[in-house]
């Protein structure tokens, strides 16, 4: 069909409905955009967008046309007057012929979706090809190989040899710790001689380490296997190849599988102990066996400290009485020398007769002095007095010079006094040290009567009910995780090579 406009008075060919009209028109804004942009997407790539054609405006009456037109034409005549004029030309019929809405808003779209294919038709980046679907490739399997064989193989192998042919271990527990007696204390003369040699022995941190070393020892291994036969116990599995004592006669094959089966923890001066067999008596016969030999060699140590003890105040006691007896035997000799007991004394002696003579001498010369104040000068009383003062005197210069006079043996007598002091001083001495002497060893002999040195077993060796190794579940995990590890650092190892090339 075909449709008359009623403006330019032609037939217009009949349109195809615009895809536009039924979008854009009832659809929000950004409908409406996405909707132009769907519209110019769809033009066939190459070709220029084709502008829509403007659609007839609707048919109006004869006369209003009519109308119309000739408004026009008067406001055109009447160009030059000015705008009140050119509206009057329009008339009425110029009002009612006005672009409708619809059609301005058809007109923006226009506009816009010719935009949008002038930006389009502009060169665009080159668009590399898709990839290509994933399939798999040789690696792949071999992956996959590589999982079998190096994880899931050998935990199903390890698994299988766990449940079935490793034999069940029974494990006996035990605790101790070394402890020591402290010897009483001693009243000690020279200021802690005799504490420091009792004391020798109290140090049961040291002998603590001594035994966890010991325990560990090539010499407790060979006691306990020449006891129990520890080779015959711990091949007690015949079907258990990897559990089982494997090694020869040698010590050095016993040391390894003891160092196996027999763990050793040390905290705080506590040493726990726990040994495995594959009999629960064999277990504890170990353990027994190690508490035993354990006891008896702290036992040594014991008698050896308190050997050392006694034999060291022993020798300090002999010391002591052969000082002793040298200084009592100088002092001997000293006095028959200078036929002399005490030089000491008797210069006392003399320092006590010197002091009568002063004081003697003190009372005559007060005596002189009152007569000389109430009696004549020619009183013989004076004389008398005068007489007896120059004898005092004359005794006490006597008296004096016997400190500096020589002895029988021609030495002075102050020389001999301080001889007889200096050895007065080491007799003394050799006397305190013999009696702090005869002390320690009083109480060196009273220690070893005793056992200061013990081990306190706080834990007896255990008897196991069932068996608690080997722990199946936590070797296997430990297993898997480690080979599963190494299969991840192999397969991480060979991307990263591939990728280098």
């Amino acid at each position: 069909m075909s449709a008359k406009d009623p403006l330019a008075g032609t037939n217009a060919p009949e349109t195809a409905a615009d895809p536009l009209d039924t979008v854009a028109l009832d659809r929000p804004g950004f409908l409406k955009r996405r909707s132009i942009a769907s519209s110019v997407a769809a033009t066939p790539s190459g070709t220029e967008p084709v502008a829509e054609a403007p659609r007839p405006a609707p048919e109006q009456p004869a006369d209003i046309a009519a109308d119309g037109g000739k408004g026009e034409e008067d406001g055109r005549n009447g160009g030059g007057k000015g705008g009140k004029r050119r509206g009057q030309g329009r008339g009425k019929g110029a009002r009612k012929g006005r672009i409708s809405p619809e059609e301005r808003r058809k007109k923006v779209l226009a506009k816009q979706a010719k935009r949008a294919a002038e930006r389009l038709a502009q060169p665009q980046p080159a668009v590399l090809p898709p990839a290509r679907p994933a399939r798999l490739e040789k690696r792949h399997f071999g992956i996959l190989l590589s999982l079998f064989l190096i994880v899931i193989l050998p935990i199903a192998v390890s698994g299988w040899y766990l449940y079935a042919r490793a034999a069940d271990q029974y494990a006996s527990f035990m605790g101790f710790a070394v402890r020591s007696e402290a010897g009483p204390g001693t009243s000690d003369i020279l200021g802690g001689l005799t504490t420091s040699i009792v004391g020798m022995t109290n140090s049961s941190s040291s002998d603590t380490d001594i035994l966890y070393k010991f325990i560990q020892s090539r010499d407790l291994v060979d006691r306990v296997d020449r006891r129990l036969g520890l080779r015959d116990i711990w091949s007690k599995a015949p079907g258990d190849p990897i559990f089982r004592f494997r090694g020869d006669d040698t010590l050095e094959d016993l040391l390894a599988e003891w160092e196996r089966k027999v763990k050793v923890y040390y905290d705080n001066g506590m040493i726990d102990l726990r040994v495995q067999a594959f009999d629960p008596h064999d277990a504890q016969a170990i353990a027994q066996a190690i508490l035993d030999e354990s006891t008896q060699v702290i036992n040594e140590l014991n008698d050896i400290a308190r050997e050392d003890a006694l034999r060291y105040a022993r020798d300090e006691l002999d010391s002591a009485l052969e000082r002793l007896k040298s200084a009592r035997q100088a002092v001997t000799e000293f006095r028959n020398r200078h036929q002399l007991v005490d030089p000491s004394a008797d210069v006392q002696g003399q320092i006590g007769v010197v002091s009568s003579l002063q004081q003697q001498l003190a009372e005559q010369l007060v005596s002189l002095g009152l007569l000389q104040a109430n009696a004549q000068p020619n009183d013989p009383r004076i004389e008398q007095t005068q007489l007896r003062i120059s004898v005092i005197r004359e005794q006490i210069r006597a008296e004096r010079q016997k400190f500096g006079s020589e002895s029988s043996s021609g030495e002075l007598l102050s020389e001999l006094v301080g001889q007889y002091e200096t050895l007065s001083v080491d007799r003394e001495f050799a006397e305190r040290s013999y009696t702090a002497a005869l002390a320690s060893y009083d109480t060196a002999k009273a220690d070893a009567a005793r056992q200061s040195l013990y081990l306190a077993a706080y834990v007896k060796p255990t008897l196991a009910q069932e068996p608690e190794y080997p722990q199946r579940a936590k070797l296997m995990l430990i297993i898997g995780g480690f080979l599963f590890l190494i299969w991840v650092l192999g397969v991480l190892i060979f991307y990263s090579l591939r990728d280098r090339r």
